[in-house]
Order: structure tokens, then C-alpha cells, then sequence
């Protein structure tokens, strides 16, 4: 089922969807030269601690995964492109960052089952909807999506209206990370 989830910053929400998205991983079992699951974030810092969460939880797992984030080397490219051709069960990647490698062509979307739009509100304020809407354009119309933001302004419920078949809705109230 699609997820819209609200909660402040400090909550777990990144655990919240890490560990089951590790776990459906596992549980398919799935070897293909696609990539399985997109976890959308709208900074290099987000990308890199998400992934650094990644990392530290399937660690055991095998479950392979790459952050796709601006401002790297050419070495960093070129890790980015093999994993994005020749697939990854979990990419983390910035918007901006992520269409640059779908207009190159090799990007292996054609499998994914689940996205993931973490801080949404702030990717928004960014002005990353456009990017987003462009990759979601090529991402299978079966899949399941959760969108995560901190605050629940009139332009995140738009986008849930347009992204998201009829979802589930978590909301924690206000209370201490």
C-alpha cells in the first residue's frame, strides 16, 4: 500500500523505512540487473547519511546499495553509472543528480518496486518537483510509493493527490526525537 507519513525530524522515520524495505528485499530474493528500490532526498548530506543508515543495518544482509549525489569525482561517476546500468537493490540519490543520469540513457528502472520521497516538503521548497515528476516518469506504474515529510503544507498533499494511489496515512504528533 502506498504510505503519505508525517513526522518531525529525529523520529526514525529513515529506520521506518530502511528495515522493511531491507527485509521485502531479502525476502524476494530477486537477482536482476535493475534497480529495486529509489529512496529520493534533497541534499548530498541526506544521501550520504542514508546511505551511511544503509550500510550499518544490512551489513550482514548482502543487500547492495549506492548514494547518487552531486559533487563527487569522476571516480564517483563512474561507481554511479555501473550501478544504475547493471542494477543495485537500493539507490539513494538527489533529484538534480538522478535525472542527469536518466538523460544519459542506461539507467535499469524497468524492475523498480518501491520509491521512496524522504523530506519531501523541503525537496518541494527546493524546487525539485519537476525533477521528481520527470522520474517518476520513467519508473513502472506498479510499485509502491511512501512520501515522507516533516510538515504536510498544501503543495505535499498535491503531490500525494498525483503520486500516490489511495494511501495509507501515519502521522505522529509532536514529540521528542
Amino acid at each position: 500500500k502506498d504510505i503519505i507519513a508525517s513526522a518531525q525530524t529525529g523520529t526514525g522515520k529513515t529506520a521506518a523505512f530502511l528495515l522493511p524495505l531491507i527485509h521485502n528485499i531479502l525476502k524476494s530474493q530477486s537477482q536482476s540487473n535493475t534497480i529495486t528500490a529509489l529512496v529520493i532526498v534533497p541534499t548530498r548530506e541526506l544521501a550520504i547519511q542514508i546511505a551511511q543508515h544503509l550500510e550499518g543495518f544490512s551489513y550482514f544482509a548482502g543487500v547492495s546499495s549506492i548514494a547518487v549525489y552531486g559533487g563527487g569525482d569522476g571516480n564517483a561517476f563512474v561507481q554511479e553509472k555501473k550501478a544504475l546500468s547493471e542494477g543495485a537493490d537500493i539507490v539513494v540519490c538527489t533529484p538534480g543528480k538522478m535525472m542527469s543520469h536518466i538523460k544519459m540513457g542506461y539507467v535499469k528502472l524497468q524492475g523498480l518496486k518501491y520509491l521512496i520521497l524522504d523530506e519531501a516538503d523541503r525537496m518541494l521548497d527546493m524546487g525539485f518537483h519537476d525533477d521528481i515528476m520527470r522520474i517518476i516518469s520513467h519508473l513502472p506504474e506498479k510499485r509502491q510509493t511512501l512520501l515522507f515529510s516533516a510538515t504536510m503544507p498544501p503543495k505535499i498533499l498535491q503531490l500525494s493527490k498525483t503520486i500516490l494511489k489511495d494511501p495509507g496515512e501515519i502521522s505522529i504528533a509532536l514529540s521528542k526525537p
